[in-house]
């Protein structure tokens, strides 16, 4: 019985708290905008307004038919491309391992993980100065974030050790589109180079 008493005296309480009158807040002091603050974007995307990207350390030559994207602060270079609008590729750093990031990208797919022989096997692609591999995979596509796996997807990418750091770059798009898109992306791969300091 005193248990209820004293739920209801703390709901009774929490109740009269809420019916207060709210402190009135006057503005006195404002500044003027600099250079600073930037421009005033109409529409811009969450990227473009809470991004914590820095410049790209890399550059490369976007291919006909790809739209670039703002980079956020796990992707270098982002774009879009494909007729569906829903293609994207970008180029990102990695941590861990070449064998480990393959078997990630794979288990998105639900494809099975390659032991060591199976990385060896795959193509050696060059990017940047050093050796990548090629990675392709098809099926449902659980990009993960919690987002629905995408039936019918692809994948087609290359993953390289480069400087002590892993870089990434990732196709993915509906299956024909990947496959419609692996020249433009083998191109990409290619013209990739240093951003100038």
């Amino acid at each position: 019985m005193e248990s209820r008493a004293a739920i209801c005296i703390a709901l009774g309480l929490v109740w009269l708290n809420g019916c207060r009158d709210k402190a009135e807040v006057t503005i006195t002091e404002t500044r003027v905008a600099s250079t600073r603050d930037g421009g005033s974007r109409l529409f811009a995307t969450s990227d473009e307004r809470f991004s914590n990207a820095q410049p790209s350390p890399v550059k490369g030559d976007t291919p006909p038919g790809w739209t670039v994207l703002p980079a956020n602060e796990f992707r270098l270079l982002n774009y879009r491309f494909g007729p569906s609008g829903t293609g994207e590729v970008w180029v990102s750093g990695a941590t861990g391992s070449v064998a480990g990031n393959v078997n990630r990208w794979l288990h998105q797919f639900g494809a099975q993980p390659l032991d060591e022989a199976g990385i060896k096997a795959l193509r050696s692609v060059p990017i940047l100065g050093a050796t990548g591999v090629w990675v392709q995979a098809q099926g449902d596509y659980a990009g993960g974030m919690d987002a629905p796996p995408k039936p019918g997807y692809g994948l087609a990418g290359v993953i390289a050790e480069f400087q002590g750091q892993l870089l990434t770059v990732k196709m993915v798009a509906p299956a024909a589109e990947v496959r419609f898109g692996i020249p433009a992306l083998e191109a990409f791969v290619k013209s990739l180079r240093l951003a100038e300091p």
